[in-house]
């Protein structure tokens, strides 16, 4: 008992409400062990500034993690009454339901202690050994070991001791496209795995903590915070609400029923994590958070992969499979080419002497040749090009979930967009405020009636989702929800004087209706505490809200009739508002009794209000943005603006950011989103490509746009922020959503997350995912090139003399330069002006297009001819010595050194597939810079030093400069192709829009039939009736 005479000097000390608690919990203690001894205990002074939480008290007695889990779960309201209720709950867990927990990070971190932190364990990332072993896995490294293995073993047969040089060799290439795809990979994955944690922990909720509502991340929640929901929230650990107003949760994440479950006080306060807000705003208090939830122990379980293979990827496999095979069959029949020539006596000298390459020598070349033709420097090329650009948007703000999403947008043929927050800034402002029939000035505010001015209160500061609260120093007004919200809170503080807590303490909300966008406004049913007097109030969309009124209010407070001259001229001057691309908002009040109300109960009728005003909101643009459409535009993307606001000011902002011309034709380009809905299917697919804008819209018509746009087979990226736009981002081939503005729900649904929320950035997206398919599409034009020339230049002098002057070491080294330091070169170029001047890829059209043939194969034939000619004709030997006094080996190594520099060259001319200027932008890419001049550098090394390795002479001055001269010539060849026109699509492709322009002709023929006869039998069952 001692320790209650010493607990009651201690609560003499303050009677704050946090040393009632300690007294509590002390009392408890005290009472369930009364036999206890204990040593005297020293009780200091409780500070009255900040209280810290004993961990060992939370956890304790009836408090404990598992059966605060349990109590949600179970959804026990036997156990949450014996507890006393969440009010009981919040006393034990010293939390407050208007002020929340300390802000004090002792408090926060015991609480973490105690109860554990708002995350889960993510799976850990792939060592270095894991990503060796799956390169080793790969079939095209398995195929060239096994050549290299055997190359080895025929090599050292044929030669000896100097015939570890192949096998060597093969084996070295080999271990460089290893070592750097293993390198690049890892990379790839650390920041793919960067960017997802990023996207996750962009997640933000408002939280009560010292009486302040903050903005802090998810990770950041404890037991104990008092967390602040709304419409499109996903909830962020298990709780019990506190207060709540039409609060609807969707739990299919957790249950897999698609009923919307109502949470409420009395019979359902549970919440749990992972679940999603679709409509209402409430509060909650948080009492199990990360692996100690049911949504945390699934996650937990699952393991993110982010090596999905792309549509790009399945394509390249094919194309990967296609050369391979013909790589092998290459090889194949140049070994049996080889040693037919050899078994008939074909390889025998002027002299009548074998020549040295055996059987065993003709396998090992073989071998050598299937090894350069194998592309395995393609995969390389897309994880080098996917990780380039995935690094670029990250440092642009875009967040791709999935890698695929990059490459998918590249191909994007329309985009439906939001206005609010992609195209504007979304930071709006009071500029315009209409009462009565005439504007009012900043400064004759204090004119306005007092009557008028405690309505307007009530409508601004009471029917709001927001609020206002001081910072730390308490000089300062802070003011927290959406835009639209905080700027009329700031309005009506700062401007209309209001007084929010004195509003909120002499007044009592009865009953609420939350904002939806099919009704586009919210109400709420209040009673004043000091005359008991009730009142009705809207808020929404000023033509709305003037069409439930009958009456308006004047600046002296008089009542007035709103006659049809009275409407007519209002709807007018909000139309006015609106074509100065303002958003309008309207305010309705009206008094009502007890006895108006059905049953007693709380229904807000939308009819016969009084209009108090409406005040006009500007939300300017976004710097940047009309040339970020124009760009859109520019690529052949068709871009839509899709709004819930009226008509007038949705083509004042289309109209300035240039998705509207000022003398553009309005009619089908702008529509309003009933309008649109009530068309026949084959109307809406006529217009559909000439509609720019759609106003008054609700979720459904975006969503009807996007599923008629893929009916036309477009590829469709929707932006959205709202948990309505769900639906549409989901439908879409790409969805955008919002990182600061976007709900939770929207993130979850969408492939991409646009942290800054600029429509700037999905352009960056665009250029980067075009990039990456324009970059490999640069890469293979590269590598087909070499294949091609190495092909014909094997067939035609394999069949006619029996062998090439290109060593097996020297192919190795081709391989090289066209598989690893091609890919290095190529893969990081930056997307250039010209990828916007590019029409979108469709899924279907060919990876190596007819332009990419036309470079290749003037190439090829431009090196095969250079290469033959030189060895027929231009060094006719005469008396052991050519015509150019240099023997047999210095000219072998000529055409190698002028065969490899043909390739360097023709880098050059592979960084752009139609642009004539190929050093454009090249100082941007320091990667091409470097490993064109390491090339460079080790050719001259191979040639001038390694000529026993590579089987070379030292070339003079004057050599170098024929074969850099003769080499050279690629770049003027490659600059006058380009000027051969080729049609875009290939035959294949020009057939099959043929046959789907014919299909398409068909359903709109069925369709127009179907709509005659569905006239015709109205007409009849019209008649019948009449």
């Amino acid at each position: 008992m001692d320790s209650l005479k010493k607990l009651n000097s201690v609560y003499r000390l303050s009677r704050n409400r946090w040393h009632i608690a300690y007294a509590a919990i002390c009392s408890a203690r005290a009472f369930c062990n009364p036999l206890k001894s204990s040593e005297p205990r020293s009780y200091s002074r409780i500070p009255t500034e900040s209280y810290i939480i004993d961990a060992v008290q939370l956890s304790s007695r009836d408090i404990n993690q598992s059966r605060l889990r349990h109590l949600v779960d179970k959804k026990d309201l036997d156990h949450l009454g014996a507890l006393g209720g969440v009010k009981g709950l919040m006393s034990a867990l010293k939390t407050d339901g208007e002020r929340g927990i300390l802000a004090d990070s002792d408090d926060i971190s015991q609480r973490q202690e105690a109860f554990g932190m708002n995350t889960y364990p993510r799976p850990p990332a792939k060592s270095l050994f894991s990503f060796v072993v799956e390169q080793l896995k790969d079939t095209t490294v398995i195929i060239i070991l096994v050549c290299a293995v055997l190359a080895l073993v025929f090599g050292m047969i044929e030669y000896g001791a100097e015939g570890w040089y192949l096998g060597v060799s093969v084996f070295t290439s080999v271990l460089f496209v290893i070592c750097i795809s293993v390198a690049v990979n890892l990379k790839h994955d650390r920041l793919f795995r960067k960017l997802s944690m990023a996207s996750n922990n962009n997640i933000q909720m408002e939280v009560l903590r010292s009486g302040m509502l903050l903005h802090i991340s998810v990770d950041d929640i404890v037991v104990g915070d008092v967390v602040c929901l709304k419409t499109g929230d996903r909830v962020p650990a298990d709780g019990l609400l506190i207060e709540g107003h039409s609060l609807q949760i969707d739990e299919a994440s957790m249950t897999g029923e698609s009923d919307h479950v109502k949470v409420d006080l009395h019979e359902n306060p549970f919440l749990r994590s992972g679940t999603e807000v679709v409509d209402g705003h409430a509060k909650f208090l948080v009492t199990s958070v990360g692996i100690n939830t049911a949504w945390g122990e699934t996650m937990r379980s699952i393991s993110h992969d982010s090596s999905e293979e792309t549509p790009l990827q399945s394509r390249l496999n094919k194309l990967f499979s296609l050369i391979g095979n013909t790589g092998l069959a290459v090889g194949l029949v140049e070994f049996v080419i080889l040693l037919i020539r050899y078994l008939t006596g074909n390889s025998e000298d002027e002299d009548g002497q074998t020549k040295p390459k055996g059987v065993v020598g003709i396998i090992a070349y073989s071998l050598t040749l299937i090894v350069v033709m194998i592309p395995e420097g393609l995969s390389l090329a897309v994880t080098l090009t996917r990780y380039y650009s995935t690094r670029r948007m990250f440092a642009r703000q875009p967040v791709a979930k999935q890698i695929s999403s990059c490459e998918t947008m590249g191909s994007v043929t329309a985009i439906c967009m939001d206005k609010t927050g992609t195209l504007t800034i979304n930071k709006m402002e009071v500029t315009k405020f209409l009462l009565g029939q005439e504007f009012i000035e900043k400064f004759n505010y204090t004119l306005i009636a007092s009557s008028v001015m405690e309505l307007f209160h009530q409508g601004v500061g009471l029917n709001t989702t927001g609020s206002v609260y001081k910072t730390d120093s308490g000089s300062k007004l802070e003011f927290s929800g959406s835009p639209t919200e905080k700027a009329l809170l700031s309005w009506g503080v700062l401007e209309l004087n209001m007084n929010f807590e004195l509003l909120k303490r002499s007044s009592e909300l009865l009953h609420e209706e939350a904002f939806s966008s099919e009704k586009k406004r919210s109400g709420i049913l209040m009673k004043k505490n000091g005359d008991n007097t009730m009142h009705m109030h809207w808020k929404g969309a000023a033509e709305i809200i003037i069409a439930m009124c009958t009456h308006y209010y004047d600046s002296l407070g008089n009542v007035k009739v709103m006659e049809d001259t009275e409407r007519e001229n209002l709807n007018q001057l909000v139309q006015g508002m609106a074509a100065s691309s303002l958003r309008c908002i309207g305010f309705a009040h009206k008094e009502v009794y007890e006895h108006e109300l059905n049953d007693g109960e709380a229904q807000l009728k939308e009819n016969n209000y009084t209009l108090l005003g409406v005040v006009g909101m500007k939300d300017p643009c976004r710097p940047g943005v009309r040339k970020a459409v124009q760009d859109c535009q520019r690529a052949g993307v068709n871009v839509k603006m899709i709004t819930g606001d009226n008509v007038f000011t949705a083509k004042a902002i289309a109209i300035e950011c240039g998705i509207l011309r000022p003398d553009q034709d309005m009619d089908g380009a702008v529509v309003e989103g009933e309008e649109f809905r009530n068309y026949t299917q084959v109307e809406r697919l006529k217009k559909l490509d000439t509609i720019c804008l759609m106003a008054r819209s609700s979720p459904s018509d975006k969503l009807l746009m996007v599923k008629c746009l893929k009916q036309k087979r477009h590829m469709v990226a929707v932006t959205g922020d709202g948990t309505n736009d769900a639906p549409a981002i989901k439908e879409a081939d790409i969805g955008l959503s919002m990182g600061i503005q976007g709900t939770e729900v929207a993130k979850e649904s969408s492939d991409i997350i646009i942290l800054g929320d600029s429509f700037a950035s999905v352009v960056a997206v665009l250029k980067l995912g075009r990039n990456v398919y324009n970059n490999i599409q640069k890469f293979l034009q590269f590598q087909l090139t070499v294949n091609v020339a190495t092909l014909v230049i094997n067939f035609v002098l394999d069949i006619s003399v029996g062998e090439t002057p290109l060593t097996s070491v020297q192919l190795v080294w081709i391989n090289l330069i066209m598989d690893l330091l091609g890919a290095l070169a190529l893969a990081a170029e930056h997307p250039g002006k010209e990828i916007l001047d590019m029409q979108p890829v469709s899924r279907k059209e060919p990876i190596i297009s007819n332009i990419m043939w036309r470079n290749l194969i003037a190439q090829a034939l431009f090196q095969s001819i250079v290469f033959l000619t030189l060895q027929y004709y231009a060094f006719l030997q005469f008396g052991g010595q050519t015509i150019y006094n240099v023997d047999e080996s210095i000219k072998d190594t000529m055409l190698f050194n002028i065969f490899v520099l043909c390739q360097i060259f023709n880098l050059f001319n592979a960084r752009k597939l139609e642009n004539k200027n190929i050093f454009e932008g090249i100082h941007k890419n320091k990667m091409f810079l470097g490993i064109t001049g390491i090339t460079i550098l080790v050719q001259v090394v191979m040639v001038e030093f390694l000529n026993n390795f590579t089987g070379t002479e030292k070339l003079y001055l004057g050599e170098w400069g024929a074969c850099i001269g003769i080499a050279i010539l690629s770049w003027p060849i490659g600059i006058l192709v380009k000027y051969i026109p080729v049609p875009h699509k290939t035959i294949f492709q020009i057939s099959q829009d043929e046959e789907v322009g014919e299909e398409l002709d068909e359903v709109e023929e069925e369709l127009d039939e179907l709509g005659e006869e569905l006239d015709a039998l109205g007409e009849v069952l019209g008649g019948l009736i009449n």
